[in-house]
Parts: C-alpha cells; sequence; structure tokens
C-alpha cells in the first residue's frame, strides 16, 4: 500500500512539474531612454511566487497552466498589471517599459523621484555583489525617522554611535582613525583637528540617496582603512517636477523641564556668529561680548523646501536638477557628575555637572544631471553646511581634593560656541563605449572652516576654602583658570577619481565574464590651525572682591584690570612683549597617489572573484610653532595593499563571501603637532613620533535571501593591527593625554547577525498592509598588549607611559550590539496611508580610555542593561499633505563612565548624565 502511495505521489509530482510553463522578459526603464531596469519586482497577483528582475532587467517565474496577472512594480513608478494565460509547457514572454509614476509614495523623502535605491533594491544590489555589501536606503531611513547621517549608520550591523555628540561611529570596535569618510566616492575634510572624518550628524538625511558602508576593503578607495569606508550618495532626481515644503518643532524632555535654559552671550539663533579677537586685545578690556549668561525658551523647529524638475534636450539629452535647502535647530540638556580620580579610587576632582547645547544645522544641496544619451552622462553637486553647536557647562564642588575647594563650593563655568562652514564641489562623468569599456572620473574641491571664537572659562573659588558656604573669588591657581579663547580650522582639498575598465570573455547568453579595471586616485589637502587664548591671570597679592555668579561682568572690566586685580596675557606674554598676540599655529600638507589593477572574473555561475592590487604614496608633513616647540616634521611612506574577493553562490538564494586585505592607518595631523590643547580638567599634546600602522582584514559571510526584501546573514571577521594608536596619559606632573603606538599589536574576532523578515504582508486591490521585523547583532572580542618600554624608546624619551595593563580591549569596542525594530505598514487608498515603527538599540559596556600609572581603564556603560527605545509614526493624509511624529530614546537609560578599581579599590563613577526624551512633530505639504 505505501509503495503504491508512493508511486502514485512521484508520478503525480512528475506529471505536475511536467505541465509546468514558464513567464519570463525584460523590463525596461523609459526614464533612462529604455535601458534595463535592474531589482524591479515581478509578482503574481494573489500568491506568493515572484521574482526581480537582474541588472539585465531580465526575469523568470515557473507557473503551473492557468490563467493569471502579473504585477510589475518599482519604488517611484507606475505599477503595471499585464493578465495572461499560461498553457503546459509553454515559454510566455512578457517584456514591459516601465514610466516613472509623478506621486510620492508613503514614507519617501523625495517626491516624485525614480529612486534606486529601495530597502529591497539593496537588499538585491548585496545579493548579487561579489564583495560583501551593507548599505542603509532613503526609503528606509524615512520609515525610521532618521535625521541625520551619524544615526542611520548606527542603524546598521556591528555600527554604534559615540558618545558626546560628535557624531563620529565605532565599526565593529574601531573609531574614528580607522574609518574613512566619502561623497560619492570623493574624499570629505573633518570639521575637528581632533578627528580624522567630519562629523556624520552633520548630513541631514534630506539629501540622502542611500550610505554604502564597506566594511571590507575595496581598493577604489584609498587605504586609510580598517573599520568602514562610509560613502554618502546624494540624491539624484529624474521625472516630473515638484515642490515641497515642510516645517516642524521638536523638544527634549530635560530642556523642558529647566525653569530657564541658559546659553552664552554673543552666538545668534542661526549659527552664523563670528566673534573676532578684539582689537588692541593685551592693552585693555576690549570685549564686546558679556561673560554673564542668557535665558531662552528650549522648543527647536525644522523648515525645509526641495523642488527637481527634469527636462528633454534633442532626441537623446536629458537634464534634471534638484534643490534642497533646510534648516533646523534643537535644544538639550545634561546633569550628572563629572570627577577625575586617583589610582586609589579617591575623587580629587568632585563636580556635579549641568549642560544646556544649543544646535543649528543648514543644509543646501543642488544636484544637476546631464544625460547627452545612454553612454554619456555628467553630473554637477554642490552642497554647503553651516553647522552649529552652542554648549554652557557649569560644575559645582571640590576642584581639588588635596588644596583648593577640598571640601566643596567650586564653580566653573565653560561656554563654547562651536560653527563648521563646508562647501563641498564636484564634477563626476560616466561613460560607455560599446559594450566593453567603461569610463568613469569625479573630480572635487572641498573648503571647509571650522571655528570656536570666544569661548569662556571661568573659575570660581570660596573664599575661606573649607568653607563651602563662604563667597566666591575669582581662582588665582592657574593663570589660565579664566580665559578666552579662539580657534580657527581652514581645509582646502582636491581630489580626484579616474576609472577605467574593459569586459572580455563574452559567453552564450551575452554576459560578460570577465572584466579588467585599473584606476587613479589623489587627494592633496592643506590645514592651517591657528588658536590664542587669553588668560586672565588673577592676582594673588590683590585683595580680591566677592563674585556674583549673576554678575561675572561686575568683576572682569576695565576698572578691576586698572586696578591690577588681574592681568591679560597669552603663553607668550603681555602687550609689553613683542608679538605677544601671535597665535599657535600649525600647518598641514598631505597628498597621497595611488594606482591601482583589478581582475573580476566569474569562473562559472557559482564562483566569481575580484583579485587586486593598490600602491599609494604618501606624503604628510607639519610645520608648528606652539607654547611646546617650533618647527616641523616631515614624514612621507609607501603603501602596498593587496586584496581579494569571492563569492560562491551555493544557489540562486544562498551565497557564500570571503574577503581579505591589507591596508594602513594614518596619524592626523593634530596628534603629530606639538600644540597643547586643554579642556576642563584635561588637556592634550601631539606626538611628532607618531608612525602609520598595518591592517591585516579577513572577512567569510554567509546570506541567505529567503524572498524580495529578506535577509539572513552571518559574517565572521578578524582584524589584525601592527603598532596600534592609542590615547594615553603621560607619565607627568600634568598628565596630559597624546597619542602614542602603544604595543606591538592588537587582534579583533568577531560575528555579525543580521535578519529582515517581511512577518506579513496582506494585497487587497491596490492595497497593502504589512508588517516588516529587522534585527541585526554583533558579537566582538577584541585585545591588544601595551609596552611602556615601546612608546619610551620610539619618542625618544620623551614620553614615560606607565600602563596599568599589560594588556587590553581595544578603546571603542563593545562586546555586544544589538539593534532591532518592527515596521507596520497600511494603504487605505491610493492617497491615504500610515506607518508605524518601533526601534530599539543596546551597546554593552565599552573602554574609553586605558589606564596609566596603576589607575584603571576608562569604561562607558549602561548599568540598567536597558537599550534606546524610538517611535516613529507617518501619516500620508492626502495626495498633497503628510504629517510625522516621533518619540526617541523612550527609555532615557543613564549612560555612565566608570574607572575601574585596581589593587582591591572599587570602580568610581567619572561621569554621568541622561540624554532625555526627544519628541518631534514635523507637517510637509507637496504642490
Amino acid at each position: 500500500m505505501k509503495l503504491r502511495f508512493l508511486l502514485g505521489f512521484l508520478f503525480f509530482a512528475t506529471f505536475s512539474i511536467a505541465q509546468t510553463g514558464t513567464v519570463s522578459g525584460v523590463i525596461l526603464d523609459k526614464e533612462f531612454d529604455n535601458e534595463p531596469l535592474p531589482f524591479a519586482n515581478i509578482t503574481i497577483k494573489g500568491t506568493t511566487q515572484g521574482s526581480s528582475t537582474d541588472d539585465q532587467g531580465k526575469y523568470s517565474i515557473s507557473l503551473q497552466p492557468g490563467s493569471y496577472t502579473l504585477v510589475i512594480a518599482y519604488l517611484g513608478y507606475e505599477t503595471k498589471e499585464i493578465p495572461f494565460t499560461l498553457k503546459a509547457n509553454e515559454k510566455k514572454v512578457i517584456n514591459h517599459t516601465l514610466e516613472a509614476s509623478g506621486v510620492q509614495l508613503a514614507d519617501v523623502v523625495l517626491v516624485q523621484t525614480v529612486s534606486k535605491e529601495s530597502e529591497q533594491a539593496l537588499l538585491q544590489e548585496q545579493q548579487k555583489a561579489v564583495e560583501i555589501k551593507q548599505a542603509i536606503g532613503a526609503e528606509e531611513i524615512s520609515k525610521k525617522g532618521i535625521s541625520d547621517v551619524a544615526a542611520a549608520v548606527a542603524k546598521t550591523t556591528g555600527i554604534s554611535k559615540q558618545e558626546g555628540g560628535n557624531g563620529g561611529v565605532f565599526v565593529r570596535g574601531l573609531g574614528d582613525r580607522y574609518n574613512m569618510t566619502t561623497m560619492n566616492g570623493l574624499p570629505l575634510p573633518s570639521n575637528n583637528p581632533s578627528t580624522k572624518n567630519i562629523s556624520l550628524d552633520l548630513f541631514s538625511t534630506d539629501i540622502v540617496e542611500f550610505i554604502g558602508i564597506d566594511k571590507t576593503y575595496n581598493y577604489k578607495n584609498y587605504g586609510d582603512f580598517a573599520g568602514a569606508n562610509i560613502d554618502i550618495v546624494s540624491k539624484n532626481y529624474v521625472g516630473s517636477g515638484f515642490f515641497e515644503i515642510g516645517t516642524g518643532f521638536n523638544g527634549n524632555s530635560n530642556a523642558l523641564q529647566q525653569d530657564k535654559f541658559y546659553l552664552q552671550d554673543g552666538p545668534n539663533f542661526n549659527g552664523f556668529s563670528n566673534e573676532p579677537i578684539p582689537n588692541n586685545a593685551l592693552d585693555g578690556y576690549n570685549f564686546t561680548t558679556s561673560w554673564d549668561k542668557n535665558s531662552f525658551t528650549p522648543i527647536g523647529s525644522s523648515l525645509y523646501a526641495r523642488g527637481g524638475e527634469s527636462f528633454n534636450i534633442g532626441e537623446t539629452g536629458k537634464l534634471s536638477f534638484f534643490l534642497n535647502a533646510s534648516f533646523d535647530n534643537t535644544y538639550k540638556y545634561k546633569e550628572g557628575v563629572r570627577r577625575t580620580a586617583n589610582a586609589s579610587s579617591v575623587a580629587v576632582k568632585d563636580l556635579d555637572k549641568k549642560s544646556y547645547e544649543y544646535q543649528t544645522g543648514t543644509n543646501v544641496m543642488a544636484n544637476i544631471d546631464y544625460k547627452f544619451n545612454n553612454d554619456h552622462k555628467l553630473k554637477v553637486n554642490s552642497l554647503f553646511i553651516n553647522s552649529s553647536t552652542q554648549k554652557h557647562e557649569e560644575f559645582a564642588g571640590v576642584l581639588d581634593a588635596f588644596g583648593v575647594a577640598d571640601n566643596g563650593g567650586g564653580f566653573i563655568r565653560r561656554s563654547t560656541f562651536d560653527r563648521t562652514h563646508l562647501l563641498v564641489n564636484q564634477l563626476l562623468g560616466e561613460h560607455k563605449f560599446g559594450d566593453r569599456v567603461n569610463f568613469d572620473w569625479g573630480i572635487s574641491y572641498n573648503t571647509l572652516t571650522n571655528i570656536i571664537p570666544d569661548r569662556m572659562q571661568n573659575t570660581f573659588r570660596p573664599v575661606i576654602n573649607d568653607d563651602p558656604s563662604s563667597p566666591l573669588v575669582a581662582s588665582d591657581t592657574n593663570q589660565a583658570d579664566n580665559n578666552r579663547y579662539y580657534q580657527e580650522l581652514i581645509d582646502n582639498e582636491g581630489a580626484g577619481n579616474f576609472v577605467l575598465s574593459y569586459k572580455f570573455n563574452k559567453n552564450e547568453d551575452g554576459d560578460y565574464k570577465g572584466k579588467i579595471t585599473g584606476g587613479y586616485s589623489a587627494r592633496y589637502k592643506e590645514v592651517d590651525f591657528s588658536a590664542t587664548q587669553l588668560n586672565l591671570g588673577v592676582s594673588r597679592t590683590a585683595t580680591q572682591p566677592f563674585i556674583d555668579l549673576n554678575n561675572i561682568d561686575g568683576y572682569f572690566n576695565q576698572a578691576n584690570l586698572d586696578a591690577d586685580l588681574f592681568t591679560i596675557k597669552t603663553f607668550r606674554g603681555d602687550a609689553n612683549i613683542p608679538n605677544a598676540l601671535k597665535p599657535q599655529t600649525y600647518t598641514g600638507e598631505q597628498l597621497i597617489s595611488a594606482g591601482y589593477g583589478a581582475v573580476d572574473y566569474s569562473f562559472n555561475e557559482k564562483l566569481s572573484v575580484i583579485a587586486a592590487f593598490r600602491a599609494e604614496y604618501i606624503i604628510q608633513d607639519v610645520f608648528f610653532d606652539t607654547s611646546l616647540k617650533n618647527g616641523k616634521e616631515l614624514y612621507d611612506t609607501m603603501e602596498y595593499l593587496p586584496s581579494l574577493n569571492a563569492k560562491y553562490s551555493i544557489n540562486d538564494k544562498h551565497n557564500l563571501k570571503f574577503a581579505a586585505s591589507k591596508t594602513y592607518t594614518l596619524p592626523q595631523f593634530k596628534e603629530r603637532a606639538p600644540f597643547l590643547y586643554e579642556e576642563v580638567g584635561q588637556s592634550y599634546q601631539g606626538n611628532p613620533d607618531l608612525y602609520n600602522s598595518t591592517d591585516y582584514n579577513f572577512d567569510l559571510k554567509w546570506e541567505y535571501f529567503p524572498k524580495n526584501g529578506e535577509v539572513i546573514s552571518i559574517t565572521g571577521f578578524g582584524k589584525l593591527i601592527q603598532n596600534p594608536i592609542n590615547e594615553m596619559t603621560i607619565a607627568s606632573a600634568t598628565n596630559d593625554i597624546t597619542w602614542v603606538n602603544s604595543g606591538k599589536q592588537a587582534t579583533g574576532l568577531g560575528v555579525e547577525f543580521e535578519l529582515r523578515k517581511k512577518i506579513f504582508e496582506i494585497e487587497t486591490g491596490e492595497k497593502k498592509t504589512n508588517l516588516n521585523y529587522g534585527l541585526n547583532i554583533s558579537y566582538l572580542h577584541t585585545d591588544q598588549d601595551l609596552d611602556g618600554d615601546k612608546v619610551f624608546r620610539e619618542t625618544n624619551e620623551n614620553f614615560t607611559a606607565f600602563f596599568t595593563n599589560e594588556s587590553s580591549k581595544l578603546t571603542g569596542a563593545s562586546d555586544l550590539l544589538v539593534n532591532t525594530d518592527f515596521s507596520f505598514g497600511k494603504d487605505f487608498s491610493e492617497d491615504k496611508s500610515i506607518t508605524a515603527t518601533l526601534a530599539a538599540g543596546y551597546f554593552s559596556e565599552r573602554i574609553a580610555s586605558l589606564g596609566v600609572s596603576n589607575k584603571g581603564n576608562l569604561v562607558d556603560y549602561n548599568p540598567s542593561m536597558v537599550g534606546s527605545l524610538d517611535f516613529i509614526l507617518k501619516y500620508k493624509i492626502s495626495k498633497n499633505l503628510g504629517f510625522g511624529f516621533s518619540a526617541k530614546n523612550l527609555t532615557d537609560p543613564t549612560i555612565k563612565r566608570k574607572q575601574e578599581g585596581t589593587f582591591g579599590n572599587p570602580d568610581i563613577i567619572i561621569d554621568s548624565y541622561k540624554k532625555g526624551r526627544n519628541f518631534s512633530f514635523s507637517l510637509k505639504y507637496t504642490f
């Protein structure tokens, strides 16, 4: 009986297979002169069967005989339904040319746009690529309510955002120095002399088509890499004309709870201020801004306008442009503690902290795209960013447990205005010569100015040192306790990329199995940094009046300067010293000239390999005149960088990918220039003897694509870094921080898991209801050896390092990173829909700074073990009107930094704060 049943089943199955037919075809893109349209959705209406077009626009679906409706869909295009009947063993061909819809899709931030970078399209590109790719596109960014690029990148696997608001990220535990930031493949300057990369939170996601994240080395990128190359790809508009405006407001729960929100005098609402050094700054009290704080209403706002249009020129030409302009501002407030501790875990400085912060962002972008024909295209990008941060900080408590305000009562106030002005200009070209030869190129010129004009700092102590309730007087402990500081960083950079490729070995299907690529890239930058600090040194011999914290101008004024209660000097001296106002400066010149070649070959349908080699010649010279040293440091080197990428397609849904490469890590100008930079309670100075690290990178990834828009992947990776660069505290009386090659090597081993799943999707006519789930988890183990003798030798005995431990984890490396989200969408009609997203994130503890001189490591952690939680709602009310609401950081966990205890001493908290909950409302109207 069982045998008869089995034979019958096999006969039925064989008969069924024999009766199937095939529908196939090619989908073309009318907006690009009928070029093939890759990654289009091809589904059979009312079934779960479907496919997507390949890079040639081809698709194929096997079906039982019957009558069906073929649905062709692509983000930003009209959805086309084509009824057809399929007979047994029939091979039906249905070709179609898809047109742009001219209708805004729900939750897509760019109206009437032909978006090539939907979430599904990016996954399909990831599936087809030989390299290990990762990206987040405009569609996903919009669903998750992400406003800046730093937050967007932090939603991807293995990446966390750096605490402290500087817009930096950690990739697989590797911080700023190991990453690279580009825009459309061309490098961007840094807005901070302390960092290599520009702050990613300067970039509004309004201008982003997608963000590519290469965590494995791509030979076309510069070799100064070990974590990731983050490429911001600007929006590219194609379609009929549109214009959209939007506005909104926002608030931070911490800021709104304050009776008064304080900021410094001087900077204005829009963030375009620049307060210069006073004329004759040493000859008298000539400051025009007040020391006293001002109060504001902490409700933020936003406003934007964007539009685009396309024009046909002649028979084959097309001109398209896209313009975007936006302004937003936010208010934030944090409070907590700020301490420094000795090796016995005793707080030497013990302060309560209040921090008021106001940020602005102005973005203006213009894109012009001209297509001569299908073979030749030019694109011009111009981007202007003005970003500013005002931070008013107040610290109250013990200034020095062994001398100054040792029972409390001390007070420090610092007000900082930091402004960045960035102008990016790019010209890009794409050219095809027949079906074999491609030539792509890009050139850019970027100018960046970062200023800190008129930073103010005051330090006051109790007149009776051990009585915290006694009146305050200006501190005379250090001549720099009260100062005004002026800083300017100018970064001008030109860069170019030129890539020529040739395809060879055409197969029977007309596809080429191989491609040879050769290219040249170069970047040249000049950096000019200057800083002047005017110290208002308090007299130790004069009888000092009491300080009123609400009227600091009552003490620092011309009358008290004339009374010799204080003096005004720079590190060079007072007005009697020639050139006393000459600023501290360093100038940097950097040239990287690179040539490369690669062979990309598909041995069969399953195995493809890219073997590449890149050589870079590097010059990095620094010239300086500072309070520490006057001179120059010249540096040049040659780097040889082989890389290998391989992909094995197990079947059409499963891939195995492998990547291996050699790269390097270059020190930054500030890290090599002997310049003394002073923070509250901490100073930094450069190390002229710093040199490159050498990095070896390995990745192995399995990825599975169950359905369109879904992925499951697991990646194992390893890093070996020779002569890693770390911050360390110099063993000296001042405990300044510098940068050193801290040991022989560092290693990192980890695994990443990613899941994107459609929990359900229901179609009723043209209406859809869906629920999607995403999860990414990263686990990382790092280790590095620490060698104080090596540091002493290699710095020519200038720096002594007494590392507390012989080995340590990498700074910034969390063992565990988790991001997860649920996204629900529902169409009520063609013009009415809703999307809601709930997203959460968590990071485990990570080292912020290495311990020295028997002190433990400084470690950032979340004691509650509760991560962040965000809720985003977007409601399309009509064809023209849309509404948005977001509530972020709903759990509001406390973030703490501790100094680990050593020799049996307990841990001690040295910093803590809560960010507060952030709420925003937005409204947009499309004409």
